[in-house]
Order: structure tokens, then C-alpha cells, then sequence
């Protein structure tokens, strides 16, 4: 069951109420997940039930995706405003370091937040941030072409699509090693999230200058890369592991860009892993 908490976030420009949706579940200590750029927190199901056998498990929905409206004005969708926003939303729930793991837009977030110990371990799945300015130009442009095709589609198009392996491909393929895993169901509603997403564009533009730099010390970090994600090559994990030595680099045969579809089993382990 989907839950909204609001709370105020402090900035510049003053105080502002910032609304986040997430669901709950499971005992143990508390791990939170973040979804990433025109996802919303569904994209976790696959690896749910498994997580929540071991810990209290947070799935959100960041501000400006799924069920979550956009920040408000004067806060920008940028990292700068994300960390202290998840920290507070944190303090809100009465979670004090949790344990976090975040795919693509969520795993860069999931690295600040380690960065700036606000949490007491961190899975990146595929995070941003690790990129050469040609690549990101190439993720963007995927991200804002499959922005346009879910504006784009009407409802019984996408519909028809998702009701078919080779149409859940088309919708999907550029995130999943193995589109034909997701259900009509889930494709439908993520295509949906995306083309839904009020906070996708300043998000993206906000990306246009982050560049991931900064060493996590005294944190335990896994980073995980699909060696088959075709929106941020597994060649950035490298980069990553330059940055941040203490790392522990991790391959997913077989995954995509949004891993926890293509092999949940081995997305859960690398999660349960790094948080024990």
C-alpha cells in the first residue's frame, strides 16, 4: 500500500513542504530504494518479498515520479536539494541511517547520500554519474526519445504493445536485457510513469553538469553493472571504482540497465550482501 508523508525542507529561497509517496514492508533494519529517471518505485517489485524477509524495506518514489508531485518552487531536482530532501524525509519516518540501494538517477543519489553519511551502506546499481561527456549526450538522448515515444503512444497503443513479448521489446528493450520477463501489467504502468513524470525535465537538465567525484569512506558500497545495459555501458563501473577504491565492483550477467527484472536473485544478493 502506497503512503504520502509531507515535510518541510529549508532552502534559500525558504521553507517549503516537500509530499513523498512509498510503500513499506518487511522487518529488520531499514533499507530504502531509489528508482531512477522517469521510473517510479515499482521498478523494485521483482526483488520486494526477497528484501523484505531480511530488512525493513522502504520503496520510494522520488519527487516528481510516480506518485510523488514534483518539488516545490524554489527547490530544484538537482543533488544539491535531493540529499537534504531524502535526509529529512528520513528523519520524518524516524529511520536513522538506513541502508540504501538505488538504480541509475537512485544509485548516484544513493553515493551522495554515502558521501555524506547519511546512511549506513550503499548499492549502486548502474549509478550516473561515471560518464564521458559523449556518453551522457547519448543517454540523454535515449531518455528524451523514449520520453517522447510514451507522450507520444496513445493509451490503446501502448496497451497492445505490452500485451505482446515482442511489443513489450519495443516499449522496454533499451532498459531490459529480457523484456519479455515484465509483465503486461508493469510495462503498461511504468510506460505511463514515464510519459507521467512531472519532475523528468528538470532532472535531466540538472544532469547536464553532475559529474560523480567524491570518495565514500567508511561506508560499505557495492556497485553493480548489467553487462548488458545498453543506456550506460558496464565500462563506467570501472570509472566508478577509480573513484571510489573501497568499492566492491560487481557484475550481472545477463542485466540490463534496470537489473531487478532481468535477475532479481542476484540484484537481492548483491543488496543483502552489502547491507550485512
Amino acid at each position: 500500500m502506497t503512503t504520502t508523508v509531507s515535510f518541510a525542507v529549508d532552502s534559500p529561497a525558504g521553507r517549503h513542504v516537500v509530499s513523498v509517496s512509498y510503500e513499506r514492508q518487511g522487518h529488520g533494519e531499514p533499507l530504502v530504494l531509489l528508482h531512477g529517471i522517469g521510473h517510479h518505485r515499482q521498478a523494485w517489485d521483482p526483488v520486494l518479498r526477497v528484501l523484505a524477509a531480511e530488512r525493513d524495506v522502504i520503496a520510494v518514489d522520488l519527487p516528481g515520479f510516480g506518485a510523488s508531485a514534483a518539488l516545490p518552487d524554489g527547490l530544484a531536482h538537482d543533488l544539491r536539494t535531493m540529499v537534504p530532501v531524502l535526509g529529512a524525509f528520513f528523519e520524518t519516518l524516524g529511520v536513522v541511517r538506513p541502508h540504501v540501494a538505488g538504480n541509475s538517477l537512485g544509485g548516484l543519489l544513493a553515493l551522495r547520500l554515502g558521501h555524506e553519511k547519511l546512511v549506513r551502506s550503499v548499492t549502486a546499481l548502474s549509478p550516473a554519474g561515471f560518464w564521458t561527456r559523449s556518453e551522457r549526450r547519448y543517454a540523454f538522448g535515449v531518455l528524451r526519445a523514449m520520453r517522447a515515444a510514451a507522450l507520444a503512444l496513445p493509451m490503446p497503443v501502448i496497451e497492445r504493445l505490452a500485451g505482446s513479448s515482442p511489443g513489450r521489446t519495443a516499449l522496454t528493450s533499451t532498459i531490459y536485457a529480457r523484456p519479455g520477463r515484465r509483465s503486461p501489467g508493469a510495462v503498461v504502468s511504468e510506460t505511463v510513469a514515464l510519459r507521467e513524470a512531472t519532475g523528468f525535465r528538470q532532472t535531466l537538465e540538472a544532469g547536464l553538469t553532475v559529474a560523480f567525484t567524491d570518495d565514500v569512506p567508511d561506508v560499505p558500497v557495492s556497485i553493480a553493472w548489467g553487462d548488458k545495459d545498453r543506456l550506460l555501458p558496464r565500462r563506467q563501473g570501472v570509472r566508478a571504482k577509480q573513484v571510489i577504491p573501497g568499492a566492491r565492483l560487481v557484475r550481472l550477467p545477463g542485466c540490463g540497465h534496470v537489473p531487478m527484472n532481468d535477475d532479481p536473485a542476484a540484484v537481492a544478493r548483491v543488496i543483502l550482501d552489502t547491507s550485512r
